[in-house]
């Protein structure tokens, strides 16, 4: 047969072509069952060959073969495999396919015309990075025929390393033996890929658990914090693997009592409440007989409280009690093991001193870039540094997915207790570690189709609490940290019960809990990424601190000037921002438990906290601190220095959130840019969200002044200026108490030179030293008063 000779069929039509040495036949392409018509055939004469391109090495390039066959008014193209001359070595290879595409034209089959070279060049250096060449061919008929439409197919060039390629590679390079070997080896690999992964991580846990197992039997002490890691992460880890193994099997097998406390839960109710009701009353009495009155004062403020919020509530006869009343009672369950059971509080004062030791590497990084006196700069150089690092951490634990997984655990303990909905949970969990525009990055997809109460619930979470990035910049000001952990945790649930106090739940939530739990892992590629990204992200954050400082300081200050200037027209110079805080907020503070010398102090906190931020408050409540420990005279010249212990815990939960008036732009700009479209429920619910959750935090505090147990002030100057004018012992609790603080604070230099700290005088630290005798002071120095 003639390669250019036509043999058409029934349905079928084949055509031939003849390229250089080459016969090329297409695959049978389908008509209608309409017999061809005369015409319907491919002419040779109209075929219009190109030599191939010498860079080409003899093969087909795009645009040398088109063969066009029309049918029943329908024009098609078929795919036709690349040809390579046997005795020519290629340098490149090439693909031509004509795409199956299908198009309204005329009737009749013809050949179409070919590019010129211009044109086909072009079009492939206008291609870019593309996988495909896509030219025009345009057709033309001669013979004396009218001009007809112009007609476009498409010719797409596939990439060099497609699975066709590949294949001819190997058919046309024989492989080397080494490469034979390696593709033996990979596909061994491929293969028992599962396995090999199961041993690797069998030998790393076999030699980390013959570690633990050597630290336990040298000294089992020093070892104790790795052994309880070691045991709560394989705990999780088979609880998590049984869970997803057996938990609709557990759930059948726990149905029964399930049944049967729904079908009694209408009396069992009230048995539980009462109990409850009971052994609140009954603990109150026998601990203010043990500890005083002033745990009475704090429970008042919390019920004080709670009959605020439901007063101003959206929807008073709608609220749901059980997340209120689980939201409280999880946070004063939290308070009571961390401060008033011996291993709780041994837990998080070490958990305080490991995360205070971990804060301190900062200083390595802090020392290299600022030099070796950047203590000198302490606020710029010594807390700012501490933000880059915690934000690179916990970067790092995002990446390697550990954050994500402890905040699904915390989220769900309080989905199943307080009874929120998984969105809520979510984000109230993840506030205990992130930040309040980074924790609803975790529910992101589904914030456009949240309810205004759940939007107010994450609104609040965040107001209610702070991030782990400044944790440590709180607790380099000489803030405890232990108490500022465990105010982290304990605000979670407080602002659950705030916000569903303050905005109940009208609508039915509509993201289950599988998609709530479902996070992303960060797009770093590797931990070092990460490290990088979390502190470059910090470089936002620490710049707002410094700014907003540096501004609300000045503000501050001329506000104050201001005041001043006007008190002084009604002889009152003394007038300020600070004392009309403290008369507006003392009766909080007061409610919370702090003593009523140290209200007014406390309120200045907390209008600092409220109208600035938590730094600045922060800021001053650690002055304070300092000034009591320094065992100063706590009044000079009739203005109080500082404030009592008891009062010290108290201000330090009710500062621990974000509820401020700078908070309330960050948060609106936030969220709306994460949901454009609830843009208008945002910003009606932010300032509600603001007083739920600056509430949420002075609950925190009253549980904190119900269970803290700290000790009464002792006014040393008193004690000791009267230790010898009665006939009484002198060797008190609190004569021993304070002459052990002034021992400490005293600066001895040598013969005569001593100086005592506090302010005491030197016949109290002559009598403090000859009665406790101490080995780093030499009594025969002090001299005698003047």
């Amino acid at each position: 047969m003639d390669c250019f000779t036509p043999d058409c069929r029934e349905s079928v039509l084949f055509c031939f072509v003849r390229y250089k040495n080459f016969c090329l036949k297409l695959h049978p392409v389908p008509t209608t069952p309409t017999p061809p018509r005369p015409g319907d055939y491919c002419r040779s004469s109209e075929l219009k060959q190109r030599p191939a391109s010498p860079a080409a090495g003899g093969i087909l390039t795009p645009a040398e073969a088109v063969f066009i066959f029309a049918g029943a008014g329908h024009l098609q193209t078929r795919r036709l495999k690349r040809f390579q001359r046997p005795d020519k070595s290629t340098s490149s290879t090439e693909a031509v396919e004509l795409e199956n595409t299908t198009t309204l034209g005329a009737q009749g089959c013809s050949n179409p015309g070919y590019q010129n070279e211009e044109d086909f060049r072009e079009n492939q250096n206008t291609s870019g990075n593309d996988s495909s060449l896509r030219s025009r061919a345009v057709q033309s008929r001669g013979h004396g025929k009218a001009k007809q439409d112009e007609e476009q197919v498409t010719i797409e060039l596939d990439s060099p390393r497609n699975k066709e390629d590949a294949k001819d590679d190997q058919e046309t390079h024989p492989k080397g033996y080494l490469e034979r070997k390696y593709g033996m080896i990979r596909d061994f690999y491929q293969k028992h890929k599962t396995t090999f992964r199961y041993i690797f991580w069998g030998i790393l846990l076999a030699g980390y658990l013959a570690v633990v197992i050597a630290a336990c039997a040298l000294n089992f002490h020093r070892a104790l914090p790795l052994f309880v890691i070691t045991v709560a992460a394989i705990f999780f880890v088979v609880w998590d693997h049984f869970m997803a193994k057996y938990e609709h099997r557990i759930e059948e097998l726990l149905s029964p009592g399930r049944r049967f406390l729904d079908s009694h839960w209408f009396w069992l109710k009230w048995v539980i409440w009462s109990s409850l009701i009971l052994g609140v009353i009954f603990w109150l009495i026998f601990d203010t007989a043990k500890l005083g009155q002033r745990q009475l004062v704090s429970f008042g403020g919390l019920i004080m409280y709670v009959i605020l919020m439901f007063l101003f509530s959206k929807h008073p006869t709608k609220v749901r009690w059980r997340p209120v009343f689980w939201g409280i009672g999880l946070q004063f369950l939290l308070g009571l093991i961390i401060l008033r059971t011996g291993p709780g509080l041994m837990a998080f004062q070490w958990l305080g001193k490991q995360v205070q030791t971990f804060l301190e590497h900062t200083d390595a990084g802090a020392s290299f870039v600022f030099g070796e006196k950047y203590t000198d700069h302490f606020f710029a150089f010594k807390v700012l540094p501490i933000v880059v690092f915690f934000s690179a951490v916990m970067s790092m634990l995002y990446y390697l997915g550990l954050m994500q997984w402890i905040i699904r655990k915390v989220g769900w303990l309080m989905l199943v207790t307080v009874g929120s909905s998984p969105i809520e949970s979510v984000v109230a969990a993840g506030n205990i570690f992130i930040g309040q525009t980074e924790s609803p990055l975790l529910v992101r997809p589904y914030l456009p189709h949240v309810t205004r109460s759940e939007l107010h619930a994450i609104m609040t979470a965040g107001f209610s609490t702070i991030a782990g990035s400044v944790l440590g910049a709180y607790i380099s000001f000489g803030i405890s940290p232990t108490h500022l952990l465990t105010a982290s945790v304990m605000s979670a649930p407080a602002s659950l019960a705030m916000a569903k106090l303050l905005w109940p739940e009208t609508e039915t939530p509509k993201i289950t809990l599988k998609n709530a739990m479902e996070m992303e892992m960060g797009d770093s590629r590797n931990l070092l990424e990460a490290a990088s990204q979390g502190a470059s992200a910090s470089i936002s954050l620490v710049a707002n601190i410094a700014v907003n400082l540096i501004a609300f300081l000045a503000l501050l200050s001329f506000a104050n000037a201001a005041l001043s200037w006007f008190g002084n027209m009604f002889d009152y110079p003394q007038l300020s921002f600070e004392i009309i805080c403290s008369y507006i907020f003392m009766p909080f503070s007061f409610m919370m438990g702090v003593d009523w010398q140290d209200s007014f102090m406390v309120a200045k906190l907390i209008g600092y906290k409220t109208f600035f931020n938590e730094f600045v408050a922060y800021e001053h409540l650690s002055k304070l601190v300092h000034l009591r420990k320094e065992a100063g005279p706590k009044f000079v010249d009739g203005v109080q220095q500082y404030i009592s212990i008891r009062s010290e815990t108290i201000a330090t939960y009710a500062l621990c959130g974000f509820a401020n008036f700078g908070s309330l732009g960050i948060v609106i700009g936030g969220l709306t840019s994460m949901a454009p479209s609830r843009k208008r429920d945002i910003a009606s619910g932010a300032v509600r969200a603001l007083i739920a959750g600056t509430v949420a935090c002075f609950m925190t505090a009253c549980i904190a002044g119900i269970l803290s147990s700290t000790p009464v002030d002792i006014n040393c100057h008193h004690t000791l200026e009267n230790a010898f004018a009665s006939s009484l012992s002198q060797n008190t609790t609190d004569m021993v108490s304070c002459c052990q603080s002034l021992l400490s604070s005293t600066v001895a230099v040598g013969p005569g030179e001593v100086i005592p700290g506090g302010n005491h005088s030197l016949s109290s630290l002559k009598t403090c030293c000859e009665l406790l005798k101490p080995s780093t002071l030499n009594c025969t120095w002090i001299p005698d008063e003047l």
